[in-house]
């Protein structure tokens, strides 16, 4: 059983190959996301990685690590705080802030870090369910 204060955590990056590839998956072609001179001409100075790209972490780690195969993932709130960058390396950390035994859910907090610098890059909460761990 997994109980609050239970925690994981994860590194990844993202390469302008997997942020093209996931333009054509979504259909989302913002030229923010992969043309280097628009960018250029925006606040970011360079393209910035799509917020569902980032949230797929999320998906992938609330369905096949923590808590992991068997889950349901229920609801996402995410605040994107700052851009992300294709390159940079990032540790996203969740932990299990309350549970419902009786509906077998919980409330997970979701952040991303930037490695570096330790920086805030996205804040959130998720809810999952799963009959066995909570």
């Amino acid at each position: 059983m997994l109980e609050i204060g239970n925690a994981y955590e994860i590194e990844f990056s993202f390469t302008q190959e997997q942020v093209n590839e996931f333009c054509k998956i979504s259909g989302d072609f913002n030229p923010l996301h992969w043309d280097e001179a628009y960018a250029a001409t925006t606040p970011f100075k360079k393209p910035i990685i799509h917020g569902a790209l980032i949230a797929s972490v999320f998906s992938r780690v609330m369905g096949m690590e923590f808590p992991g195969e068997g889950s349901v993932y229920l609801k996402q709130v995410s605040e994107f705080k700052r851009p992300l960058f294709v390159g940079t390396t990032y540790k996203a950390k969740f932990e299990i802030v309350s549970t419902n035994p009786t509906k077998h859910t919980a409330e997970i907090s979701t952040q991303v870090f930037e490695l570096e610098r330790g920086k805030l890059m996205v804040d959130g909460m998720a809810s999952a369910m799963h009959n066995e761990l909570f």
